[in-house]
């Protein structure tokens, strides 16, 4: 379940280089582990998606981070919100950084809102070593 971690920092940071608090961790797995229900997908595909694996294209799977990117508020109808992100994100990577990988990512659209969120996982996961 760190997977949920992980997305609650999209979108794609490592657990291990975050300080998040025991009740953002807590609120990441609740919204996770209701995600996972809410969507169909198994753990094992949560956790490929977790490290960086993308060969899993599931529907379901993109659906999931769609689901979580929206609970955490970083995404509402398929649209990123930049200054949730950055103010959620800023005070534990540096604003800085966070604004390099936004104006990498950021402007990412895919076929649909599931797609986009997954897009955007995909993105961070790639240059989360820059947050």
């Amino acid at each position: 379940m760190k997977f949920l971690i992980v997305l609650f920092a999209l979108v794609a940071l490592a657990v291990a280089e975050l300080q998040l608090s025991d009740e953002q961790k807590a609120t990441a797995h609740a919204n996770g582990a209701l995600c996972l229900q809410q969507e169909g997908i198994t753990k094992d595909q949560a956790m490929a998606l977790r490290s960086g694996n993308f060969e899993d294209t599931d529907p379901k799977v993109k659906c999931f981070a769609n689901c979580f990117l929206e609970k955490t508020g970083f995404l509402v109808d398929g649209q990123i919100k930049p200054d949730v992100v950055l103010a959620k994100l800023g005070p534990i990577a540096g604003e800085d950084n966070v604004k390099t990988v936004q104006a990498k990512c950021d402007s990412l659209k895919g076929a649909d809102n599931c797609d986009t969120a997954y897009q955007l996982y995909q993105c961070y996961q790639k240059h989360h070593s820059q947050i």
